[in-house]
């Protein structure tokens, strides 16, 4: 996961996961263990309460999560808390009865579906003589193995790194398996054990540098593609609601998409042309999931910026599945943590994703709900995988690239190349017919940014109403 640039020793921290991480995964017999409370704990923000979901769900997602990373899942516990203890965050007698399982059935990992503090996660290592991670450390496994581009390589090991910091402990002796690297499934390793909180500050210090130099890279590649007049319009939803495989079936390109939790984690832009001749720049983007940790909100939100700054967002839900409105609350909740208004239905569409998954009587459900929204907010029934519902959804989209963009007739004079050419770089050519006489008579739409150019060199144009 760490860069190519570096020292021996920033190596020595962190290196890429590799086909034996895979086999160590494969080989690995789990548990996967939903601690969650019965009731609202006092003191306790996030209960069962407030997180919309049914336990059940909630296990069924992260047995999800542990499978992604290959895990071989033995089996997925339910605990019900009626209090979060200090020390193992389980209570006692759960803690010994899940000691007695694990070594019974050569349990290698349990994952804990919460988040636990380093002395909690220490202290249930060694009840169980076993390693334990908890959601942050899974899902930054995952992070680990989906991350391919620079940045998102980056990104993964410096919220590693810092998840890290509070947990070189040297209490992993008893595992057999140790190497360097910092994947948690072999446990820490020698290096990482002997690794001071300074050396890893200094990486992390390294790789905020190497960040900053990827993310002036990416503005100006944001900014030639704004010169370019093509709207930005940026897939984002729940991991697994089907972006991917949208994307896709939108512009026939072969982006990983698989039946697997955070399938996608790095950013993926294609030029499109629409049915109608619009063309636009779709981005696919990392998926949201419920509870995520604080610090991989932080260390992503550079690769939502295509979603920060597109014209028109596809939040893409999976309406086949059981915790469908909880999903998109959380989804709606991270982009109003970006600055992006999940309600304005100029700039957002729904897309309710997988209709090929429900039943007849549930398909109609569904579509007479999206119609008694308003039309301007309209959410999109449809299938990525089958296709159905395509033309409804680029008529969607490019209802709303016309709603936001000028429009404008004019008529050219024959043989005027020279602003024919300056039209097709800086706007789009919606229309055109060409006259006896040689004159072209345009309609073009125009990127905002380059409406006072237009004006300036085509004062006899008129907007189109």
């Amino acid at each position: 996961m760490a860069g190519k640039a570096g020292s021996d020793s920033d190596a020595s921290i962190a290196k890429p996961i590799d086909a034996a991480e895979h086999a160590i995964a494969a080989d690995t017999r789990a548990f996967v263990v939903g601690p969650y409370p019965a009731r609202s704990l006092p003191g306790r923000a996030g209960t069962a309460d407030e997180n919309q979901r049914s336990h059940a769900a909630r296990l069924d997602e992260a047995i999800g999560l542990a499978g992604a990373i290959d895990l071989q899942v033995v089996d997925a516990i339910q605990v019900m808390l009626s209090a979060l203890r200090p020390a193992t965050y389980l209570g006692k007698g759960k803690v010994e009865e899940l000691a007695e399982r694990v070594k019974l059935e050569e349990i290698g990992l349990v994952v804990m579906d919460c988040a636990l503090s380093p002395v909690q996660q220490r202290n249930l290592e060694k009840a169980f003589g076993c390693k334990v991670i908890d959601r942050t450390g899974l899902i930054l496994e995952i992070f680990g193995r989906r991350a391919r581009t620079r940045e998102g390589t980056l990104q993964v090991e410096l919220a590693h790194l810092n998840y890290q910091k509070s947990r070189l402990v040297r209490s992993w002796t008893h595992l057999e398996r140790q190497r360097g690297g910092f994947g948690f499934l072999g446990g820490p390793g020698e290096t990482q054990i002997e690794a001071d909180r300074r050396v890893i500050q200094e990486r992390m210090t390294k790789i905020e540098r190497d960040l900053e130099t990827v993310k002036r890279t990416r503005s100006l590649h944001r900014a030639s593609r704004k010169r370019v007049p093509y709207p930005i319009v940026a897939l984002v939803g729940y991991t697994n609601a089907g972006k991917s495989t949208l994307f896709n079936r939108l512009t026939s390109a072969e982006v990983l998409a698989q039946d697997m939790l955070f399938a996608t984690l790095d950013p993926t832009a294609r030029a499109l042309k629409l049915p109608h001749g619009a063309k636009i720049l779709l981005s696919d983007t990392v998926g949201f999931i419920s509870d995520l940790p604080t610090q991989l909100v932080a260390a992503f939100r550079a690769t939502l910026e295509d979603a920060i700054e597109a014209d028109v967002l596809l939040h893409v839900r999976d309406v086949s599945h059981e915790d469908t409105q909880a999903q998109a609350a959380d989804v709606r909740a991270i982009l109003r943590d970006l600055g992006i208004d999940p309600d304005d239905g100029q700039r957002v569409i729904e897309v309710w994703n997988k209709a090929d998954l429900l039943g007849e009587g549930e398909r109609e459900r569904q579509a007479a709900l999206a119609g008694l929204r308003p039309e301007a907010s309209r959410p999109v029934l449809v299938s990525a995988l089958t296709g159905e519902g395509m033309t409804r959804l680029t008529d969607a989209i490019e209802a709303r690239i016309a709603r936001s963009r000028p429009v404008y007739r004019l008529v050219l004079a024959p043989g005027d190349g020279k602003s024919l050419a300056w039209l097709h770089a800086n706007g789009e050519i919606l229309a055109r017919s060409d006259g006896e006489d040689g004159a072209l008579s345009l309609l073009v739409r125009l990127p905002p940014e380059r409406e006072g150019a237009f004006a300036a060199r085509f004062p006899e144009a008129e907007p189109e109403r």
